[in-house]
């Protein structure tokens, strides 16, 4: 009932647009003060236009400006081996970071270090980056043109783009665009750009959510991953992995 009504809502506010804000700020404001009706709030929230707190960095209190110079020193020590100097990965084991929502990847380095995410890797990347440091970061990643990509497989990029576009509602799958945007760049703050994504990548997170790898940190901090594994419960391997081609060659 709880995945079914929060569907529902969420493609209501879509569809009205600017004229629901008044209304979903009431009903924001009511489920964000309640536990388990938070992720909803989280997920209505996603479209910019009505602000609920989610605190990632250690003192969210006074988010620091971007220091571009910084950034740019940390890049080129740090992050461009695997994510590439220009965000654009040079290998499908690892995201492409470029153009992806500034305020997504401060809270991705921030749940690293904090452990909610889990990644051995990345947990160590990440453990001697200040509150600024990941600013600067996300800033930074946001601001790098992405490099376009091709879908490997038309017929299967044609299924990608049906459930992109429409979802599953028959296995209780909603659209990807309805949080990623039609042409995948994402939103700020909660939803990942998904355009021009290594599918190998993107199909590699769906199974993690899925299996419970990612998204159920004891801690029930990761707010948008909980609804990711709601998301891909009903969706099979052969629709993440249509899914993730399409979205690989998504302008």
């Amino acid at each position: 009932m709880l995945t079914e009504a929060k569907v529902d809502v969420t493609f209501y506010a879509f569809s009205a647009g600017v004229n629901a804000v008044p209304l979903m700020a009431v009903i924001l404001t009511i489920c964000s003060k309640i536990p388990s009706l938070r992720p909803i709030a989280i997920l209505l929230s996603s479209d910019g236009d009505i602000d609920i707190d989610q605190p990632a960095l250690a003192n969210a209190q006074a988010t620091p400006k971007p220091d571009p110079a910084k950034a740019r020193e940390i890049v080129t020590q740090v992050c461009a081996a695997c994510h590439g100097a220009d965000g654009s990965s040079p290998t499908s084991a690892n995201p492409s970071l470029a153009g992806m929502p500034a305020d997504y990847i401060t809270t991705q380095l921030a749940h690293f270090k904090a452990g909610i995410r889990q990644n051995a890797i990345m947990q160590g990347m990440s453990s001697t980056l200040s509150d600024a440091d990941m600013v600067s970061l996300g800033a930074y990643f946001a601001g790098q043109k992405p490099k376009l990509l091709e879908a490997k497989d038309a017929s299967l990029a044609r299924e990608g783009q049906r459930l992109w576009r429409a979802g599953d509602a028959a296995n209780g799958v909603p659209a990807c665009s309805a949080c990623h945007g039609p042409t995948g760049a994402g939103l700020p703050r909660n939803y990942p750009r998904l355009s021009g994504q290594w599918s190998d990548y993107t199909l590699a997170q769906l199974k993690a959510f899925k299996s419970g790898e990612r998204g159920m940190d004891k801690g029930g901090k990761d707010v948008n991953g909980q609804i990711m594994v709601g998301v891909v419960r009903g969706m099979s391997e052969a629709q993440m992995k249509a899914l993730a081609d399409y979205a690989q060659g998504l302008r």
